[in-house]
């Protein structure tokens, strides 16, 4: 079995620009990433997927491998990661002669994941053979059941969720997950299968929130830098 990780990220980001880089905690965003995943115990290598040099040139000063540019026409705001992913493992095994069975996919902006985040996922995916996407998720502040509305067609506010009886403590209602790109772990043959992982057979590992964090925002990179500071 041959299991591929792979961290993509592209040069251009709106929310906060040069997101991939911006330096955290005296180290660049990317750096965590890198050394967590080569901290796996099941990962037969962790490759880079990127269209930007400078992106390159840093993750491999922290050790990571950037066997090949990502095309431009997949490092654009609308290009999906699958088709990014589909590049990755295809352009990899033709250049090593290899087959893949799983990529994983870690996001740069999960930095305070670690390497029982990531090897978890991979041995859920690996104990079940029926599975064909394993994501990672934690149980968020908000429930679709008990405490998340939406304005139905004509302009009321409804549960997003509804039951059969309402639902009046968080504590019954059934338990959901909001997901974090900490560690996407992809059957090779679901890449070919399905247009999108959602509408593969998926499982979550769960992992405690304060290591979920995602950054999208600069109000995201204090509250990372927070934790990272007060450990």
């Amino acid at each position: 079995m041959f299991i591929l990780g792979t961290i993509c990220c592209r040069g251009g980001s709106k929310g906060v620009p040069g997101k991939n880089i911006k330096p955290l905690a005296g180290k660049p965003l990317i750096a965590y990433t890198v050394e967590t995943a080569k901290q796996s115990l099941l990962l037969n290598d962790v490759i880079i997927s990127t269209d930007d040099v400078q992106i390159a040139t840093i993750a491999q000063q922290f050790g990571a491998h950037v066997p090949f540019m990502r095309p431009l026409e997949l490092a654009t705001d609308s290009a999906s990661k699958w088709p990014v992913f589909i590049h990755a493992l295809e352009t990899y095994e033709k250049m090593y002669n290899v087959v893949v069975d799983y990529l994983v996919d870690m996001d740069v902006t999960v930095p305070l994941k670690n390497n029982f985040d990531i090897d978890g996922a991979i041995q859920l995916a690996i104990n079940d053979k029926n599975v064909d996407v394993i994501i990672t998720g934690y149980e968020p502040e908000r429930n679709p059941y008990f405490n998340m509305m939406e304005i139905n067609v004509d302009g009321y506010a409804e549960i997003v969720k509804k039951s059969n009886k309402p639902i009046v403590r968080r504590q019954d209602a059934p338990t959901v997950y909001s997901l974090t790109p900490a560690a996407y772990v992809v059957k090779k043959s679901a890449l070919y299968e399905f247009e999108h992982w959602s509408k593969a057979k998926c499982k979550i590992y769960p992992m405690p929130r304060e290591r979920a964090i995602d950054i999208d925002t600069n109000i995201d990179f204090k509250i990372v830098e927070f934790l990272m500071n007060n450990k």
